[in-house]
């Protein structure tokens, strides 16, 4: 395979127990890097009520990234609070502004502080980490990439202690966040409760033992209906997160480009309520692509999940990881919440392949994260 094709000419996997057989991962082209960034002080950020500013932030990594590049089919995982994406050696400087841009933009707009990086897959190696991606297939048009190996959190705990940094643009300065968009209301657990589980095995590799644990969780939220995802149901009017789509994606007057988006938004609203198809855009696919499209379950250096289901699926999950634990196997948080958050990277409206960020929406995995932290 190419080098910069690796991510388009990996064969994709169709049911998500798929991400824990080592089979389906490729190791990452060794002239490939790893792009990360989060935000700093997250979980006191979500503690003051700023958890979709944190999220929108998280988002707009991939966002500019993408749009930056001029390409989707480079890996990526979206995290609630930050994000991380794998590009090739060409796409380097191109990912180096986009980051240094978006850090501007996310102090200036949001007034978060956003840290980033860029790591060479040569030094993750050189430190005896390896990072290797899989191509899950989410739905008929949507493949997203899991990673294993250890290096990308090798590579994000170096992101924070400083190392491999890309500086912040200059105040006022703008990535390309194009098609960044959160219009859907807060998803309203309909089976009990929205958790946000982190999972990540004790050592840098998968044991036998923690592959039967991933295995074992995935067959618990098999036991929900469409495996707990969480479906978003309303289209809002006006949206909540009106004002940071305005901050997102304006050129210009702040004011204007609420309006134009209020008016997009009504008319969205008035199409999705009457289940309208009118020319190339079917509101009955669209609702259902966005359902198949999110990114609610994942597999990062460790599982990652963000699910709607009952209390008695709630409770065997905390008993089995509990179990884990105890027999130290793994490391884990979770964090319960009444609604899910979804942020939106929509470019064409009239294709299929816009993409769907889910994160709880009371801190989801920064809370979970901060979880595992403590328990580690």
């Amino acid at each position: 395979m190419g080098q910069d094709d690796f991510f388009e000419a990996l064969p994709t996997f169709e049911k998500f127990s798929g991400v824990a057989d080592a089979k389906n991962y490729q190791p990452l082209p060794g002239t490939w890097s790893l792009a990360t960034a989060d935000i700093v002080s997250s979980t006191q950020a979500i503690a003051r009520g700023e958890y979709k500013a944190v999220n929108m932030a998280g988002a707009s990594v991939i966002s500019a990234v993408l749009n930056a590049v001029g390409t989707r089919k480079i890996p990526f995982v979206f995290g609630g609070d930050g994000a991380m994406l794998a590009v090739p050696e060409n796409a380097v400087p191109e990912t180096s502004e986009a980051l240094s841009l978006t850090q501007a933009w996310v102090k200036d707009d949001l007034g978060l502080d956003l840290r980033a990086a860029i790591v060479p897959m040569r030094d993750i190696r050189a430190e005896g980490h390896d990072v290797r991606v899989a191509r899950f297939r989410a739905s008929s048009e949507v493949t997203y990439a899991m990673f294993a190996g250890g290096g990308a959190s090798w590579a994000e705990a170096r992101m924070k202690a400083g190392d491999y940094r890309v500086p912040a643009a200059t105040a006022g300065a703008r990535p390309d966040l194009s098609g960044l968009s959160c219009r859907w209301d807060p998803i309203a657990a309909k089976n009990g409760e929205i958790v946000s589980l982190i999972v990540t095995p004790v050592g840098v590799e998968r044991s036998a033992d923690f592959t039967r644990l991933i295995d074992d969780i995935i067959a618990i939220v098999d036991g929900e209906d469409q495996a707990g995802l969480p479906v978003p149901r309303k289209f809002g009017f006006p949206p909540k997160g009106l004002n940071y789509e305005a901050l997102a994606t304006r050129h210009g007057s702040l004011w204007r480009r609420k309006l134009h988006i209020l008016a997009e938004s009504l008319l969205g609203w008035l199409i999705f309520r009457a289940n309208l198809k009118i020319g190339r855009f079917d509101a009955a696919v669209y609702k259902n692509d966005v359902a198949q499209n999110t990114d609610f379950r994942k597999f990062d250096d460790g599982l990652k999940l963000t699910v709607d289901i009952a209390p008695t699926l709630i409770t065997r999950l905390e008993q089995r990881l509990a179990q884990a634990y105890e027999a130290g196997l793994c490391r884990y948080g979770l964090h319960r919440q009444d609604s899910a958050l979804m942020t939106c990277f929509v470019p064409n409206p009239f294709a299929r392949d816009h993409f769907h960020f889910i994160d709880g929406a009371a801190g989801g995995y920064a809370m979970a994260a901060a979880e595992l932290k403590a328990r580690a």
